[in-house]
Formats: structure tokens, sequence, C-alpha cells
């Protein structure tokens, strides 16, 4: 699959969505796997837990009785040579516990002067870390609530890791510092290694790198991981198999197959080095063409699955389409469901929001609270829920009202002053509702498509009408999936579209 120009790039619609990942076994796997796990799981398990156990003092003794200003240096001399090798021979042991015996290598690895950064990918689980075995221990980024974790804080410690709070803006601006200061020492401090995309998928395809790899224009080495296996049990992904079946799974096996493959050092052009998201871009295509899958915009975004398209986050799991299935399973005819559409706009104008389950059942015309309660969890973690995601984003998805008509309503409901106009937060309200997913950037769409700092009515139905990224967002996105197509059949056996009958 070809990369499309940014804004639009790479389009994966494929059956495989790259965070979702299930082991799934035949009959004789899961009996092989039962005998062989009875005896073997336990045994690496212990085995595993003993190395670590050996490993936490070391990683601590390693900067004992150093003072903060000799932490903020890497660490040389005897506690380099004597704590080092230790700790790599049983983090090297660890995974051999586990079931990885052996460690194909392919190609050679880049020395720190040739390249300060090494990238990692795909991420498919915790169990990438054997990587760190095979580069020798290499510093990482990882979360600061790691360092309160049992032996993994003290392995993070004793990497001298860059820490890097999720829920801390200034953690971000100084993790980013550091990570500039160390990847720019010029050999001061050991190589980096970084995951650029982030989070772990399934490996059918790259989703978007961030640029913190790429931020200093210095050449990098692609690194790839391959899991040759028959059973493919080693993903971990948003949904799907859990980590605790990750490890079952992988030590029920009598090996695991792995092959790390390095491939020749990136040098930057000139444009690259002035633009990291470029770099980035450039190297995520050249790492999936090597693995021979696509390079995709899809990003993990507040821990939703989202495709970027222009400025807008398009959830992958369109929230929308997973309510209209739970209504087509709930028996609600096209007649049924147009109703209810009305029903939730008059509670919408009427500002009847936010509801909850119970509310949502009567405004859907439901037997069942259950499937009211499932459909409201999709929009949020609190019991009640704006009413007008639900309706926009269902509405959208549905193929009953026309798209300018939903916009014209959609300006209504956020024109919460009757002014005439959208602030560039009404805005970001408005499109999160309309596509079902947040949209934190939606400051950018606003610059693009206001007239003279105000957003009309006529300046939001312009822009998806006649702007080509965001015709492409209706034409593909806000489509009716097979259940809406379903719900759309009358008792007749007529097609109902945008409150109309269609032969």
């Amino acid at each position: 699959m070809e990369k499309l120009e940014r804004g639009v790039r790479g389009s994966y619609h494929g059956s495989n969505n790259p965070f979702y990942h299930k082991v799934t076994l035949s009959s004789f796997q899961r009996i092989r796997g039962l005998i062989l796990g009875s005896i073997l799981f336990p045994v690496r398990i212990v085995l595993a837990s003993l190395c670590f156990l050996l490993m936490w003092p070391l990683a601590r003794l390693r900067l004992a009785g150093l003072s903060a200003e000799d932490r903020a240096r890497p660490v040389t001399g005897w506690r380099r040579w004597l704590f080092h090798p230790g700790v790599w021979l049983l983090s090297r042991a660890v995974f051999f516990s586990v079931g990885f015996v052996w460690v194909r290598v392919k190609g050679r690895r880049a020395d720190l002067r040739e390249a300060p950064v090494l990238v990692v990918a795909p991420h498919s689980s915790f169990l990438d870390m054997l990587v760190l075995c095979t580069t020798q221990l290499p510093t990482v980024v990882s979360r600061s609530e790691n360092t309160s974790l049992p032996v993994i804080g003290a392995l993070l410690e004793f990497n001298q890791s860059v820490l890097v709070s999720r829920s801390d803006p200034d953690s971000r601006k100084k993790a980013v510092a550091q990570l500039t200061e160390r990847i720019t020492s010029n050999g001061y401090w050991p190589q980096m290694l970084m995951f650029p995309e982030g989070t772990t998928t399934n490996g059918s395809a790259l989703i978007k790198f961030k640029p913190g790899a790429f931020l200093c224009g210095v050449p990098v080495q692609p690194v790839l991981l391959h899991f040759p296996n028959k059973l493919d049990t080693v993903r971990w992904t948003h949904k799907g198999t859990t980590w605790s079946e990750v490890l079952w799974h992988t030590a029920s096996q009598l090996y695991t197959n792995i092959t790390v493959e390095f491939l020749p050092v990136y040098n930057p052009s000139l444009e690259e080095r002035n633009n990291p998201i470029l770099y980035a871009d450039n190297v995520q295509m050249l790492m999936a063409k090597a693995l021979g899958i696509p390079a995709t915009d899809y990003v993990m975004q507040g821990g939703v699955p989202v495709q970027k398209v222009g400025s807008l986050s398009l959830p992958l799991l369109s929230p929308g389409r997973e309510a209209l299935i739970l209504l087509h399973k709930a028996r609600l005819g096209a007649s049924e469901m147009e109703a209810a559409m009305d029903r939730m706009v008059d509670g919408c104008r009427s500002g009847s929001s936010p509801v909850g389950a119970e509310e949502l059942t009567g405004l859907l015309g439901l037997a069942d609270r259950r499937t009211a309660a499932s459909i409201c969890g999709l929009y949020a973690k609190e019991n009640v829920v704006d009413l007008r995601q639900i309706y926009l984003n269902v509405a959208a998805l549905s193929g009953l009202v026309n798209i300018k008509s939903l916009l014209h309503t959609a300006f209504d409901l956020y024109d919460g002053e009757g002014t005439g106009s959208l602030s560039a937060e009404e805005l970001s309200d408005l499109m999160g509702a309309l596509l079902g997913s947040r949209q934190p950037h939606a400051a950018q769409l606003y610059a693009e498509v206001s007239s003279g700092g105000r957003l009309s009515r006529d300046d939001l139905v312009r822009t998806f009408t006649s702007h080509p990224t965001y015709q492409k967002v209706v034409s593909e996105h806000l489509q009716p999936g097979q259940a809406a197509r379903q719900l759309l059949v009358n008792n007749n056996g007529n097609m109902l579209n945008g409150n109309k009958k269609v032969m």
C-alpha cells in the first residue's frame, strides 16, 4: 500500500486493526499449551523472578553513594565495568528463562559515533525489551510512574533513563531538553534506544512515529524486530490479549524465535534536520517498506486509536458505528430509529443534556436499559454523557440525516449564545461530537476556515463540502456501515435516507 501525501497519508482500511490482537488457538494448540504450560510456566517464572531479584541489588549499587550532580552525568569507571556486565547477563537470562533461547541478529549495530539513536519498530509488547540485550543496554525513555515499580524502578535508575510523566506538561519539556542534551553530546552519553511508535501494535502496520528521536536531526539507525513463529503470542495491544495471557502463552511454548535486524544508518537531509516530523515520516516509510507492511497516520490519542487527517483525529473504532451495532442487535427498526433520532435532537435543543442510561433508554425507545448503558459507556467513562455527542455522531453515520442538514443542526446546538458564530473551543467540541473523538487541535482548523476571526454557519458547511481534506472525511469516514444499512431498511424492504424513502 502506498503512502499518500501528508495530511491524508497511509489510509489503511484492511481487516487488521493494528491496535487489536487476540491469540487464537486450535483445539490441539490449546491442549498442547495446557500440558506444556503446566510444566514450563511455573519453572520459567521462578527462574525469571530469581534473575530479577539478583539484578535488583546490582542496579541499586551502581549509583549508590553518588550525589544528585554525579547521577546527572553518565556512569563511568569501575561502577560501569563492574555492574554493567552483570546486569546485562542477568537481563539476557530473564528472556532465556521465558523461552527466548536464541536471538538471531541480522546486520551490524552502528556505534555511538555513527548513530546516537537506535529507533526500534514495530513495538509489540514488554517482551521487545530483549532488544536491549543485543544492543548492550542503551539508555531508554520511560514513564516516570514506572520508577515506583519493584525492580523495574531500580533498573530504570541503573539505566539512567530519561523519565517523562504523561500527566505533567513541564515534565515533557524537561524530557525533551534532557534528550537533546544527551543525543547531541558527541559521545559523552551512551546510545539512546527509542520506540518511536510510542505504543504497542499487532505488527500489521507501522503507526505514525513520534518526533522525539528525530528532534535533533542526528543520524539514527533503524532496528526491526521480527517474531517468526507459527503462533504469534508476543503481541499485547490496546484491545485483545492481556499482558498476563501474553506471558502465559509465550512461556508455554518450547521456545520463541526473535530476529533483530539492524538496517543501515539513516543520515537525514538538511530539510529533514529542519523538520523532525518529515524526518520521522521518512524513517517510518523506510522501515515499513523493509517490513513489507503499510506506514499509516494512526496514533494513540488519549487512550483512543485514531487516524490523523489534517488537523483532525478520526477514531479507528467509531463509537457511533458501535452504537449502531448495539441498536441493530436490540432489534431497532428503521422507523423506530428515525423516531429515536427525532427525540434525541429535540432533547438536545431543549437542553436536556447530559443524560444517563435511564434517559437514553427512553429517548431511543429501548426495552433494555443495558443497551443504553453500553452506548453511554462508548462516549464517557462517567455515568452521564452529553446527548449532543451521541446524536451528532450516530446521526452522521446512520445515513438518516443529510450531512449539510446535520452541520446546520450541529452549529445551532453549539452556538450556545446565539451569536451566529462559534469560538475555537465550541468548534473543537462540535467536531469531537460529530467525529466521535476529542479534537485537541481544532484551533488549527479554526484558523484555516474562519472568516475575520469568526466562524459562521456558512464557513462550517463550506469546509466540509469544498475543502478536499474534509470532503474526504465525509466521503470515507462519515458513511453508514453495515449495521446502519440494515437499520435503514424499513418493514416494507424500502431504504430510508435523509428521512425520505429511496426505492
